[in-house]
C-alpha cells in the first residue's frame, strides 16, 4: 500500500468519492450515503473535488470496479489533481492495495474515514483509548511490506527475534499495543460499572440518535449544562450524565451519548462498548431525530438496528423530532404523528416544545413508581433505614410488632428491599 496516507490524520486532501450501485440496490439510498460520505470528508478536513459511481451486477473480487471504470477514476483523479480516493463501503486489504497500485494514489474506505474523525474529536482518556484500539485493529490486517514502519518508543536492542523482518516486527508491536489498550479499557469499564451501580437506584433517561441530530444541544437545554456543541458529525464521543430538574425528591438523570451512523465500523462499535453500555442501563431511551433531514425514516431505521445489535432493542423509547426551527412543514408533522405515535417535536435551539418534553418525561418517571404499603418489624432498624432512604413516605403507624409505612417507591427498588426482609403490598 502507499505509505503517503495515515488513518490518524487526513491532510487537506483533494478527494474523489466512489461508490457501487449493485443490482437490486436503491439508487437514491446509495446517493444519500454518498452525500453523507461527503459530509464526513469535510468533517475530516478534506475537499471533495469529484464523485463517481458504477452500476454493477456484482462486486469485482479483485479491484471492486470494472477495468473501464477504474480508468475513468484514474483520469478524474488526474484532471482534478485529487490526492485521495474514499470508497463508500468496506475494502479488503487486498482490494485497497490493488486499487492503489492501479490508480497510483492513496485509497481508503468509509470505516477508515470515520475512524479518522473519531480520532480528531476524542478528548477524554476513555474516548482516546477506544479510538486507538479501533484504529489498530483496523490497521493490523493492512500492514504490508510497502507500509512505512511504525515509530517506536522502546529501545531497538532486543525488540526483534532472530531473522524477524520489519513487517513481522511491526505486526508484533501492533498486537502488543492492542492487548495493552484492551487491558486499559477493561479498567475503564470497571470504573464505569461502579458509576453505573451508583446510579442504579435513580431513574435514567438516555439520549440516543443519529450523529448531528442535536442530542448534545438538547442535553444542554434540558439540564442547563454547557457541553460542547458543533454542527458537525461526531462532535460528541463521551457520554455525560447530569440530573434533570424534574421529579421533586426523586433523582432523575439524563445521559448524552455518541451518535450513530450507517455503516458504522464494527471495530469501533466493539471498542466503544463501555460507552454504549449507558444506553443498556437506561429506563427509557430518548431517540432524537433531525426533523430537517431528508432521509428521516432511514436514519430512524439505522438507529433502531444498531440499538438492537447492542442489546437495547427491548428498552422503551420516546421519539423526539429536533430542529423544528429549520422546518416549516405542517404536513410533514402530521405524517410523522400518524406514523410514529406519541412522538414529540422540539427545537433545542429556540426552546420550542421543551415544556411538553419535560411534562412527558415527568409522566414517564411517575410511571416507574408505585404506591406501596411496607411492613417491617419494629426491631429491624437496618430495614427501616433502608426503606426511609428509598421511599417517599406519606403515612406510617404501628401495628402490633410491625411498623407499617405507605409511600411512593421506585419499582426497581422493590426487589432489593424485599431481599432485606421488607414485605410489600400494592396500595394504589
Amino acid at each position: 500500500m502507499k505509505n503517503s496516507f495515515s488513518i490518524e490524520k487526513i491532510r487537506k486532501d483533494r478527494v474523489i468519492l466512489a461508490a457501487l450501485i449493485l443490482a437490486g440496490a436503491d439508487r437514491a439510498s446509495v446517493m444519500e450515503s454518498l452525500d453523507e460520505l461527503d459530509a464526513l470528508c469535510r468533517s475530516a478536513g478534506g475537499e471533495v473535488v469529484g464523485k463517481i459511481t458504477q452500476s454493477a451486477a456484482r462486486i469485482h473480487p479483485g479491484h471492486l470496479f470494472g477495468t473501464g471504470k477504474i480508468q475513468e477514476i484514474k483520469e478524474l483523479c488526474r484532471s482534478t489533481k485529487a490526492s485521495l480516493i474514499i470508497y463508500d463501503g468496506d475494502l479488503t486489504p487486498s482490494q485497497q492495495q490493488k486499487l492503489e497500485e492501479i490508480i497510483d494514489i492513496a485509497v481508503i474506505d468509509r470505516p477508515a474515514l470515520i475512524l479518522d474523525i473519531f480520532a480528531r474529536h476524542a478528548r477524554s482518556r476513555e474516548a482516546i483509548t477506544q479510538v486507538q484500539l479501533a484504529q489498530l485493529e483496523y490497521l493490523l490486517p493492512r500492514l504490508t511490506g510497502n507500509w512505512s514502519h511504525l515509530e517506536r518508543q522502546e529501545a531497538a536492542i532486543g525488540t526483534r527475534g532472530p531473522g524477524e523482518t520489519q513487517l513481522e516486527s511491526d505486526r508484533r508491536l501492533v498486537r502488543k499495543k492492542i492487548l495493552e489498550l484492551k487491558k486499559m479499557l477493561k479498567r475503564i469499564d470497571r470504573e464505569r460499572d461502579i458509576q453505573r451501580k451508583r446510579r442504579s437506584r435513580k431513574i435514567n433517561f438516555c439520549l440516543v440518535g443519529y450523529t448531528n441530530a442535536g442530542k448534545t444541544r438538547l442535553f444542554n437545554r434540558l439540564t442547563g449544562e454547557k457541553s460542547y456543541v458543533a454542527d458537525k458529525l461526531f462532535a460528541t464521543l463521551d457520554s455525560t450524565t447530569r440530573k434533570l430538574p424534574i421529579g421533586g425528591k426523586e433523582d432523575i438523570l439524563l445521559t448524552d451519548t455518541v451518535g450513530f451512523i450507517r455503516k458504522l465500523p464494527v471495530d469501533l462499535v466493539a471498542s466503544f462498548r463501555s460507552t454504549l453500555k449507558e444506553a443498556n442501563t437506561a429506563d427509557t431511551l430518548l431517540h432524537v431525530v433531525d426533523f430537517s433531514a431528508h432521509d428521516i425514516d432511514e436514519k430512524i431505521s439505522t438507529v433502531n438496528r444498531i440499538l438492537k445489535e447492542i442489546g437495547c432493542g427491548e428498552i422503551k423509547r420516546l421519539l423526539i423530532f429536533n430542529k423544528t426551527d429549520l422546518v416549516d412543514n405542517p404536513e410533514l408533522r402530521r405524517n410523522m404523528l400518524a406514523r410514529y405515535k406519541e412522538c414529540l417535536f422540539v427545537s433545542a435551539k429556540t426552546g420550542e416544545g421543551i415544556d411538553l418534553l419535560f411534562e412527558k418525561l415527568g409522566e414517564i418517571a411517575a410511571g416507574l413508581f408505585s404506591v406501596q404499603k411496607a411492613r417491617i418489624s419494629r426491631l429491624d432498624q437496618r430495614a427501616i433505614a433502608l426503606l426511609a432512604g428509598a421511599m417517599q413516605i406519606s403515612a406510617g403507624n404501628v401495628e402490633g410488632d410491625d411498623i407499617v409505612f405507605i409511600g411512593r417507591l421506585a419499582k426497581y427498588d422493590l426487589m432489593r428491599l424485599e431481599k432485606a426482609g421488607i414485605r410489600f403490598e400494592n396500595a394504589e
